[in-house]
């Protein structure tokens, strides 16, 4: 990603940041992120199965454009699947956050809205949580090490998980089969399992997620695919081992989501930098 003045987007020069322990809430995973210098032609999005959470506390600022006029950054929320096609890009300079994947199955819990009430677009977290979010990043600014930020942002999380209701457990069971065995599982067979019918499942698991059941697979998949892709591993065995039915198959998908080829996306920093900043499966719980 080369801008006309020359600048990269070049993961291996940003300050990335985990948490030193485990999450206390299940399908709760954070990184912290350093980008020093500019995005002159921006970050590309690319579609993750969880809810992107993006604080920022740094003095740089960032803007989010998917192509109909930019859009502040500072503290906002994506639901799954945020950046379908690769039209999403992230602009800026000198940026700091902190960034959260939640499970569709906790968002609504740690959001106070549901991955269905995103509806696909940038939310301000300022219209969720009210001025709660601005004294978060106030206090992220303050803090002076990653670990006291994420013991910040974990804290916030915990509390609000703890006042609200989870979704319904054969959703959430539903999501966890979804997750965990990409490509593998038909949505019939789940509802057969589950005792509910086709259309029940559709409907309940859109609701409460977001987004449909088959949807829901492909986009699992579909990252799957790509993490795989960038760890060098082979097209075709990537296709055979995930499901597809072969490497045009999966060649489809990969430009759905985010507009390039298997040989191009690998080069994407929002994927290439992930190995270090969410080295672990996407939250499923």
């Amino acid at each position: 990603m080369r801008s006309p003045s020359g600048r990269r987007a070049d993961p291996a020069r940003w300050d990335v940041a985990r948490p030193g322990w485990p999450s206390r809430t299940a399908g709760v995973d954070m990184a912290g992120f350093g980008v020093p210098g500019g995005l002159d032609d921006g970050l590309r999005i690319v579609p993750h199965p969880s809810v992107m959470l993006v604080l920022e506390f740094g003095e740089g600022t960032s803007t989010f454009d998917d192509g109909s006029g930019p859009r502040p950054g500072g503290a906002v929320v994506a639901g799954p699947g945020f950046g379908l096609g690769g039209t999403v890009r992230v602009h800026g300079a000198d940026i700091a956050c902190l960034q959260v994947r939640l499970s569709p199955v906790v968002a609504r819990a740690a959001l106070g809205a549901g991955p269905a009430e995103l509806a696909g677009a940038l939310v301000s977290l300022d219209d969720l949580w009210g001025r709660e979010a601005a004294r978060l990043r106030e206090r992220l600014a303050d803090a002076t090490t990653w670990e006291e930020r994420f013991g910040l942002v974990s804290g916030a999380v915990e509390r609000r998980c703890a006042r609200q209701p989870p979704v319904d457990p054969e959703v959430a069971w539903a999501w966890r089969r979804i997750a965990r065995r990409p490509g593998l599982v038909r949505v019939d067979d789940l509802a057969d399992e589950l005792g509910w019918s086709r259309r029940r499942l559709w409907s309940r698991f859109s609701a409460q997620l977001g987004l449909p059941p088959k949807q829901a697979a492909k986009l699992v998949r579909f990252d799957r695919a790509v993490h795989r892709l960038v760890a060098g591993e082979p097209t075709a065995q990537v296709a055979a081992d995930i499901g597809y039915f072969d490497q045009s198959h999966l060649h489809r998908d990969i430009r759905t989501f985010t507009g390039l080829t298997p040989r191009t996306v690998t080069d994407e920093p929002f994927l290439t930098v992930d190995d270090t900043a969410w080295p672990d499966a996407i939250p499923v719980s």
